[in-house]
């Protein structure tokens, strides 16, 4: 009964999905202070919901897929293909005078998907395991192609060696989800799935903190200079869309709402991952960059859903 009520509030809370996480991402600007005091759980929060993701995450599905040529075409694009010819573009075709910004670029290319990827394919009513299975061969991925996209491209701009960079990446992925996993297994499957509107309400409180915290410092910047900030967002929708759309196209003979599936992979990445890989200690570009960059990651489920829906309902049958 003591936990009845908490229980019923996540699970109000999670049952807004979308809407609830596409608001989280401007109480921060709304409210700097918040920011400021929630900066310090910026790392922890990384980290729990790493932790929830795994936790939600059921690697059984993987054993029905049988799609082992687009699944490894996938992901050959999505984490090398893609992002190697956004790093070359970034850093030889159209370099920015800022190597802060050229970090962040190249660091979000790296990048594995989001982790909320098959979330969203099953929020959407499509076969979510060709989704799942691209996401975790990514994040398996990650430690070995991300620093190496990094080194090649950013021209020393991290003040961190690659071999620490992927020590980290595969420490962070490798602890929370020993954690997650292990507690699936302690609880129980069924009962995460029975425990999913609440089990969304804390990631909704998640997401909310992650938000909040990114937030800091942003604000000021977006007063102090509108022009600067205005592009840098514009720049992060921009990158999102070209990555989607152009998956989108790649993969357009997939079918099922799967080219829709696979470009918003590719389109939203998990930067979180790879500052806490960092530890946090980016220039004050990047971290700018990151932090509109979860715009888009915020916002688009919400944008594409009904338009999704539209658009791939009569295929869904």
């Amino acid at each position: 009964m003591v936990l009845t009520l908490p229980l019923r509030a996540l699970a109000a809370i999670g049952r807004q999905g979308t809407r609830a996480v596409a608001l989280s991402v401007f109480i921060g600007l709304a409210v700097p202070p918040l920011a400021t005091l929630a900066k310090p759980l910026l790392l922890p929060s990384i980290l729990a919901l790493l932790v929830l993701s795994f936790l939600r995450t059921d690697v059984t599905r993987l054993r029905t897929n049988r799609q082992m040529a687009p699944l490894l075409l996938a992901v050959l694009w999505i984490m090398g293909i893609l992002p190697a010819a956004f790093g070359y573009a970034v850093s030889t075709l159209f370099p920015p005078s800022d190597n802060g910004l050229m970090l962040a670029l190249v660091m979000q290319a790296a990048a594995p998907p989001i982790m909320s990827t098959a979330a969203f394919a099953a929020l959407l009513g499509f076969d979510a395991t060709l989704s799942l299975a691209v996401m975790v061969l990514s994040m398996l991925v990650a430690p070995m192609s991300a620093p190496i996209l990094v080194e090649a491209f950013t021209d020393g701009a991290l003040q961190l060696d690659t071999l620490a960079l992927g020590a980290r990446l595969g420490l962070v992925l490798c602890g929370t989800a020993a954690v997650g996993f292990g507690l699936r297994w302690w609880v129980g499957a069924e009962r995460v799935t029975r425990g999913r509107d609440p089990l969304n309400g804390c990631n909704v409180l998640l997401l909310l903190l992650f938000a909040v915290a990114f937030m800091d410092g942003v604000a000021a910047k977006m007063l102090s200079d509108p022009l600067f900030m205005a592009g840098l967002t514009a720049l992060t929708f921009l990158v999102s869309l070209v990555a989607m759309f152009g998956t989108m196209l790649v993969f357009r003979a997939a079918g099922r709402g799967q080219d829709l599936m696979l470009g918003f992979a590719a389109g939203h990445r998990n930067l979180g991952l790879m500052v806490a890989a960092t530890g946090g200690l980016l220039p004050e570009t990047t971290w700018l960059y990151v932090a509109v960059a979860q715009f888009p990651v915020y916002l688009f489920p919400f944008l594409l859903r009904p338009l999704a829906r539209r658009l791939l309902g009569p295929q869904r049958g």
